[in-house]
């Protein structure tokens, strides 16, 4: 099983020592089923002031990241002609499970890290093979988006997570199935905690009921959470009942 390279181009690489030494990421990394490297973007410039950004062309506020460090940066540390170049942008289509298990099948993924008022269009048209964006909010750089990519991503990678099929139950993991709902509530120990009880067909032990409890949960929790997951299109009829007695309530 070949192992899959991430390497991230950043102005801060020391905001990585964190976020890749704990958890799924620190694991995959010990087991040698991801391979971390962080790349300090000034390291491929050319200029004795090791200047990465300028003013932008036509006016307008703060400063933009130069195209040559970021060609540069890619096409030293670009291994397999095909791998993933992903800018990092709020500018980008929205990150989501789908892309996540998509990027998991490369051999390399390369992430840019936006900065400032952003990255030299350059880059995007003919360096990156992707922008993405992690929401429609906005953050002070690409560091935080690489982190969360990098760990959506590693949960896909075989042996990462420990039970490979929680990672199928997840919120958004059935991407192209017939419905794309957020993940069922949980409950633990203690059954009743400050008078408020764990609901009874948990503790029934009939796993059947207990799973179709579960999928008309996720239906409700989706309407209220996430209703611009729902496509009433692709729903069972037993679906659309559930789904109008919670409209009903």
């Amino acid at each position: 099983m070949s192992t899959l390279g991430f390497d991230i181009i950043t102005i801060f690489p020391e905001f990585f020592t964190g976020p890749l030494d704990y958890g799924i990421i620190r694991r995959a990394r010990e087991r040698q089923l991801i391979r971390t490297t962080v790349h300090d973007l000034r390291d491929y410039t050319r200029d004795r002031h090791r200047m990465v950004d300028d003013r932008p062309f036509g006016g307008g506020e703060g400063m933009v990241l130069k195209p040559e460090p970021l060609f540069e940066a890619v096409e030293a540390i670009r291994q397999p002609q095909n791998a993933e170049v992903v800018v990092l942008s709020a500018a980008g289509r929205l990150f989501d499970q789908a892309e996540a298990l998509r990027l998991s099948r490369a051999e390399q993924i390369v992430m840019i890290c936006g900065r400032y008022e952003g990255i030299d269009e350059r880059v995007v048209e003919h360096l990156a093979t992707t922008e993405l964006s992690i929401g429609n909010f906005i953050v002070s750089g690409g560091e935080i988006a690489a982190a969360l990519v990098l760990d959506a991503v590693t949960r896909y990678v075989p042996g990462a997570v420990g039970k490979d099929g929680s990672v199928i139950k997840d919120s958004f993991s059935n991407p192209g199935e017939s419905a794309t709902v957020v993940e069922h509530p949980h409950y633990t120990r203690p059954a009743e905690f400050r008078g408020h009880r764990v609901p009874d067909v948990l503790l029934s032990g009939d796993h059947a009921v207990i799973e179709r409890w579960r999928h008309a949960e996720s239906l409700k929790k989706t309407f209220r959470n996430r209703p611009d997951l729902i496509d009433p299109n692709v729903l069972e009829e037993e679906d659309l009942r559930t789904l109008e007695e919670v409209r009903k309530q």
